[in-house]
């Protein structure tokens, strides 16, 4: 069993799609002979024994079951608990003849260990010291319906721990997206390969621990040609995600100089934010240019960091020049003074880092480029996409994905599980968490991911690399407390966390 979000280079690599999860499900069955029935024991093992370890003192436990194979994983979960002594409560929501197949053969063997069957009613009483959620799959199509919202309302109001089995019932396993209602676990086990909706949009809120068991699958059903391909889940200290070790004989030369445009009247605070994430994470040079006023707080916050007054474009021209990388964004504000500075720099032709106001410039033009990361917010990319944000929410996957494809380049789109994206390649970040949603947090990250294009990583490498270094410093900072969290307080662990991504 893998815990994840996980430290370290996790051996879970690739998420699933419900359409996928099926297909690998299939391989196992078909092509590696591994009889369905077994697939679903081995499932309800793997459940019992993290009901055990996760709640040794509990002698009891409540079952809710649907109709379907997720039903049969609940059957064997109260199979082998009747088998072990502890009093076992069954709530069959729908008629338990309906099940079929595995699921059906799953019943009949609970009955022989002495489950008694006990029909759902909103009425009944709770027994168990846990509770079990077996009521839906990845099937679910649509939002959840009654008898099925009785039960989710229930073991949502007990106020007991639930165990979700494979993802919470009446959430999407593909958007993460909770279908009208759905379990708040404790804890969630999923199995075969991990749903991708369970760490994105809405899912880290409802699954508690997610546990991943491959129910003991030959690496075959994974590889090959014709297996689903998922998602990359990304992991701090996995070989895709390392920064090449600096010489003993470098210089400052060697690792770019990131310029940070920005700061309109009262909005100098974005900028120096920037400057430092960028110049902490490594930047050979930095410079911030800004307006005039901002100039002596950024040199007093972080006198590395140079720093220059912009009026009109011809300001900018020089620092263009010198420049490896530039941020456009922070505070930048979307007056004529932010749309000349945004103009001059797109002439530039230098990668871009794209956030904030300028996204929201952007979104005014019909333009594509390869060579910018886009770091838009669910706001900034509905305004990109001219949709809503609830559309862009509904779906995150799709809308980074229609992103990418109208603007090109590089696109992270922020959010609980970052999702980043470039051409085919689609990965997502399990780092970050509710303190990080506060003013600032998105400059830190644009000067975070520059600082890694100026050291010469390629774009997708340092997008993903700055994305997960950004979440993981705002996990690290949030460890004595997420509420209050500040996007300054990231600096110190950024720093730590950047040893031990080198190669």
């Amino acid at each position: 069993m893998t815990r994840l979000p996980a430290t370290g280079a996790p051996p879970v690599r690739r998420l699933y799609a419900a359409r996928e999860n099926r297909e690998l499900d299939r391989r196992a069955i078909e092509e590696e002979g591994i009889p369905g029935i077994v697939l679903m024991r081995r499932a309800g093992a793997a459940a019992f024994a993290l009901l055990r370890s996760r709640w040794p003192s509990a002698r009891s436990v409540t079952v809710f079951c649907g109709r379907g194979n997720n039903a049969g994983d609940g059957y064997v979960v109260a199979g082998l608990a009747k088998s072990r002594a502890l009093d076992v409560q069954l709530l069959q929501v729908t008629d338990a003849a309906d099940l079929r197949g595995d699921a059906a053969r799953a019943r009949d063997w609970a009955l022989e260990q002495g489950v008694v069957i006990e029909p759902f009613t909103p009425e009944v009483t709770l027994r168990g010291d846990v509770l079990v959620d077996g009521l839906l799959g990845t099937g679910l199509a649509g939002s959840v319906r009654p008898p099925f919202v009785g039960a989710v309302n229930k073991v949502n109001d007990a106020g007991l721990p639930v165990l979700a089995l494979d993802v919470p019932s009446g959430l999407a396993a593909d958007t993460g997206c909770v279908q009208g209602c759905a379990i708040r676990a404790t804890a969630t086990i999923t199995f075969i390969g991990v749903k991708r909706g369970l760490l994105t949009a809405e899912g880290p809120d409802h699954i508690g621990e997610l546990v991943f068991d491959d129910l003991g699958l030959p690496d075959s059903v994974y590889t090959g040609p014709e297996a689903p391909s998922g998602i990359r889940l990304l992991a701090l200290g996995g070989d895709d995600l390392l920064l090449p070790r600096r010489p003993r004989n470098a210089h400052k030369g060697l690792f770019g100089h990131v310029l940070i445009v920005g700061g309109d009247h009262g909005m100098g605070g974005a900028v120096a934010l920037a400057a430092q994430a960028a110049l902490r994470c490594g930047a050979g040079l930095v410079t911030a240019a800004t307006r005039e006023q901002h100039l002596a707080a950024i040199l007093a916050r972080t006198p590395e960091v140079m720093v220059r007054p912009v009026v009109s474009r011809d300001d900018l021209l020089p620092m263009l020049e010198r420049a490896s990388v530039v941020v456009i964004g922070p505070g930048l504000g979307q007056e004529p003074w932010a749309e000349q500075l945004f103009d001059v720099v797109l002439e530039s032709k230098l990668p871009l880092v794209v956030d904030a106001d300028g996204l929201n410039l952007l979104a005014a033009k019909a333009l594509s480029r390869e060579d910018w990361v886009l770091t838009p917010h669910p706001g900034e990319a509905a305004r990109l996409l001219e949709t809503t944000t609830a559309a862009v929410s509904e779906d995150r996957f799709a809308a980074a994905s229609a992103l990418q494809a109208r603007y090109g380049g590089t696109v992270v789109l922020k959010g609980a599980g970052s999702l980043v994206v470039a051409d085919d390649d689609l990965a997502l970040s399990p780092y970050g968490n509710s303190g990080m949603a506060t003013g600032g947090m998105g400059d830190v990250l644009s000067g975070v991911i520059a600082a890694l294009l100026a050291q010469g990583l390629p774009a997708m490498r340092a997008t993903c690399l700055g994305v997960c270094l950004h979440g993981a410093a705002g996990d690290a900072a949030a460890a004595s407390g997420a509420v209050g969290l500040a996007a300054s307080d990231l600096a110190p662990h950024l720093r730590r966390l950047l040893e031990g991504v080198e190669a």
